[in-house]
């Protein structure tokens, strides 16, 4: 892959609406760190605060359980083979208990054998709505009776949201760690 296109921004070289939009990330995310999409995001620094507390809410208070939630989160890294979203969620998804087959089933870009009920009904419907742009009423049906509607519209926030951060990254070829290894292999066009 070629060079990042928006690497970080000297200090110098930041406006104040850049500056306010770094300040308020840290005081929300409370982290001392801008990485990731939130780097190239900072180049429009109002969609930057929007764009993260939309983030904010699906990541960490969303009506999905966390190990549901997660999984999007990596179906969406593997739709669009984002190395960062993958490298940084797939460690968050074992830890909230996802199994190490079902994210490496994921990674493999294959269905996973062996899920839970509630992973098999989220796979389905995520993976539905990538492939055709729609659910069908058998998936909807699954989706709200397993984790209501409001868990169905948390899960299309969640597909959409690290679906932006997933597309800013790869326009902009945001920079990884240099030790890190490719986790997600490109699939064939």
């Amino acid at each position: 892959m070629s060079s990042d296109r928006m690497p970080p921004l000297p200090d110098a070289l930041l406006t104040d609406a850049q500056r306010e939009a770094i300040t308020d990330f840290k005081r929300t995310r409370r982290t001392d760190v801008l990485e990731g999409p939130f780097v190239p995001l900072v180049r429009s620094p109002e969609l930057m605060r929007h764009v993260q507390r939309v983030g904010e809410y699906l990541r960490y208070r969303s009506a999905l359980p966390r190990r549901i939630s997660e999984m999007a989160i990596l179906l969406a890294a593997r739709h669009w083979c984002q190395q960062f979203e993958w490298r940084i969620h797939a460690t968050d998804a074992a830890k909230a208990g996802l199994s190490r087959d079902v994210i490496d089933a994921i990674s493999e870009g294959r269905r996973p054998s062996e899920m839970a009920d509630d992973e098999e009904v989220l796979y389905d419907f995520c993976v539905e709505l990538f492939r055709n742009q729609s659910v069908s009423d058998l998936t909807y049906a699954r989706a709200v009776r397993m984790v209501q509607e409001q868990g169905v519209i948390d899960a299309v926030g969640i597909l959409g949201y690290y679906s932006l951060l997933a597309m800013v990254m790869n326009t902009a070829r945001t920079a990884t760690d240099a030790e890190w290894e490719p986790e997600l292999k490109k699939f064939p066009n």
